[in-house]
């Protein structure tokens, strides 16, 4: 502290040093204050200058050996890229999760203890966790998304700039790629697209692919929900509830689509495949048009049906009966059980001998009318557990859940009881003891009835499961069972029905095919029974020649041809011909093919039908080719889809190889664009492979 010094006589105010210091001291504390209140305002500003001007935009997140995770902040996006940046897997919009508003920098990782997971906890909204696994040829992103709250809605969207997508769900107006549709946020789940046509229906797998070598599995086990914003993006979306539902799924990137997708397959299908009965490839399909009301009638329609397709020279096939006619002959044979129950002479009964000559398909559905003996016998014998039920309270009763089903009020089988399931394969074995059919084509499994009438389903029974436990079922009646829609079932030995198209040239008639085609076997559907030549949809009869002519070259190279219309009523001779000259092209050149590349399918999972990218899978020209397609690698189908046309062009996929035209053995090095290429109308554009 300041020493004391002696005081000063003089009338002058002394001056003490204490006083001097006091004051020089209050000086500096105000100057010492104004530096400490800039040097703060100098380092704010340098802080929000670092997180709004300097930070970099794109933070890396985890990184393999070829491939890293991107956080790019201004987007709200996670990117997949090379390391060297100069090649875009996917980007997905997690914006949507939390505000949008809010700038998140998403760069704080709470497991960097492990250099393969992320975790972060978005906005108090939702924890969000990466897992990063490298293989030797692609390298996985597991993602998983679970709410902090209930009633949270998860939603993220994957880009289609610059990436063709494939795979999902069919739709009405099939496209390759999925690009350019359109869906409304809706649960992602089979539907009857009959009945509900902007719906996804017949076959479908959480599973997408990119023309960019990246590949998106969805898990299997959650309620989802998807949307289709055409050439912008597709949506992934959870269903709010308070069991804080998540939203999980794995993306993996390769060096090209091809190697994407074979990967994918694996993980997708980890079942071993089996093949249907190969014979159903060598045996046209032909649809019984009848409107009788008696199974002795429909007897007699299959007798002269029968007489006519020998008539007509159009060889061994096999007569489809609908769920209608199947019921009449059914009713027929129980009728003739009765009679013999009673002793009536043998003489007098039958047992429908014409019908068992015939090679026939019937149509078998889960339904049954609630007017029927059989309902109301299991209301009264305690059975009623037999049709989705609910009960009447917390330990009520059953009471069977109604539905519609062909016009008319049903319940629908309780896939999930044994004994239910039972009675239905005794049903069946009824049938094939009486009618000696080998084929039955299972409809009605699409749809969820619990959740369409905005109940709560079993949990055994929530999403598609019912389709899946159908599928089992279907595969305990024999290998000749036909399925109307598929999902998670492409391994089993089933055929598999396309939706059924309208009777004209646009995408939801012919040009909807080839479409169709590659989408079902992309997921593993190799198996599928192409709606019938000239289309069904209307339940009418086809009268455009060429259309019918067209339509037919292009089932010829698939693996079974169907008909609705009988090509004597379409058409002249010439039709007839025409008809009789593709079964014989089927049976002798695609039939053997399919065989061939049917058992690599079995060994390796690899479509027996391809798409173009498949022999040249880094050539952009090959991703959006939705008029012609492979069998395996050997033979290229291009065949004319619009009205009128009698040629088209034809892209040659490069892979190292040759083409040469199978109808006039000109040969074509890979990678020409063949221009206004003759194809007449009686032909088909067929290019084998020349090493």
């Amino acid at each position: 502290m300041p020493h004391a010094r002696n005081r000063n006589p003089s009338p002058i105010p002394e001056v003490t040093w204490d006083t001097g210091l006091k004051e020089m001291n209050e000086t500096w504390k105000g100057a010492i204050a104004c530096l400490g209140v800039a040097v703060f305002f100098v380092m704010t500003i340098g802080i929000i200058y670092w997180q709004v001007v300097d930070q970099p935009n794109k933070n890396w997140i985890l990184r393999g050996t070829f491939s890293g995770l991107i956080w790019e902040r201004r987007t709200q996006s996670l990117v997949i890229q090379t390391l060297t940046e100069d090649k875009t897997y996917v980007e997905i919009d997690v914006g949507n999760v939390g505000n949008p508003d809010i700038e998140v920098p998403f760069v704080r990782n709470l497991c960097w203890l492990n250099k393969t997971e992320f975790c972060y906890t978005w906005d108090s909204v939702a924890e969000v966790k990466i897992s990063l696994e490298v293989n030797e040829e692609t390298e996985c992103y597991s993602m998983s998304w679970v709410p902090v709250h209930c009633h949270v809605e998860l939603k993220d969207c994957f880009s289609m700039t610059n990436v063709s997508w494939y795979g999902g769900a069919s739709v009405r107006g099939q496209t390759w790629p999925v690009n350019d549709q359109n869906a409304t946020m809706q649960p992602f789940i089979v539907s009857d697209l009959k009945d509900n046509p902007t719906g996804f229906g017949s076959v479908l797998e959480r599973y997408f692919l990119g023309s960019s070598g990246v590949a998106v599995l969805v898990s299997p086990d959650i309620p989802l929900q998807l949307g289709v914003d055409s050439r912008q993006q597709f949506c992934l979306q959870s269903l709010p509830s308070m069991e804080r539902l998540p939203l999980q799924y794995t993306v993996c990137v390769a060096y090209n689509v091809k190697a994407a997708h074979q990967e994918a397959m694996q993980q997708l299908s980890r079942h071993s495949r089996e093949l249907p009965n190969m014979k159903a490839l060598w045996l046209p399909f032909w649809k019984l048009l009848t409107n009788v009301d008696s199974g002795q009638k429909v007897e007699r329609e299959l007798r002269i049906f029968s007489n006519r397709l020998r008539r007509h020279q159009l060889g061994e096939g096999v007569i489809s009966l609908n769920e209608h006619s199947t019921a009449l002959l059914s009713d027929m044979d129980h009728d003739y059980l009765n009679t013999r129950k009673k002793g009536m002479s043998k003489r007098l009964t039958r047992d429908l001998p014409l019908v068992k000559l015939l090679n026939i398909s019937i149509t078998l559905s889960p339904f049954l009318g609630v007017d029927t003996t059989q309902f109301h016998t299991s209301l009264m014998d305690g059975t009623q557990a037999f049709w989705l039920s609910l009960p009447s309270a917390p330990q009520g009763q059953l009471i069977p859940v109604m539905s519609h089903w062909r016009g008319k009020f049903c319940v629908k089988l309780n896939i999930t009881n044994p004994g239910a399931v039972s009675w239905f394969l005794d049903r069946v074995g009824s049938l094939q003891a009486h009618l000696g059919m080998e084929y039955i084509t299972l409809e009605g499994g699409e749809g969820n009835l619990f959740e369409e009438q905005a109940l709560r389903p079993p949990q055994a029974l929530g999403g598609d499961k019912y389709i899946s436990l159908l599928a089992d079922l279907a595969t305990r009646t024999g290998e000749s069972t036909i399925m109307t829609a598929g999902t998670r079932s492409s391994h089993k030995p089933l055929f598999v029905k396309m939706t059924r198209l309208q009777s004209d040239w646009s995408s939801m008639g012919l040009k909807g095919i080839i479409p169709s085609l590659l989408h079902h076997t992309l997921l593993g559907y190799n198996f599928l029974i192409p709606d019938a030549v000239g289309g069904s949809l209307s339940g009418e009869l086809v009268t455009d020649e060429e259309l019918f002519i067209r339509w037919l070259e292009i089932t010829a190279f698939l693996p079974v041809i169907s008909f609705h219309t009988p090509p004597w009523i379409c058409g002249e001779d010439r039709v007839l011909n025409i008809t009789r000259t593709y079964i014989a092209k089927h049976q002798r050149i695609v039939v053997p093919l399919i065989e061939r590349y049917a058992e690599e399918w079995r060994m390796t999972g690899n479509p027996i039908y391809r798409p173009m990218w498949w022999l040249s899978p880094s050539d952009p020209m090959t991703f959006t080719i939705d008029d012609q397609f492979l069998i395996g690698d050997e033979v290229l189908v291009a065949p004319v889809v619009e009205k009128g046309s009698v040629e088209r062009d034809i892209y040659l996929p490069d892979g190292g190889f040759q083409w040469q035209d199978s109808q006039n053995a000109q040969v074509f090095d890979g990678g020409t664009f063949l221009q206004d290429y003759p194809v007449p109308l009686e032909e088909v554009a067929v290019f084998l492979r020349r090493s």
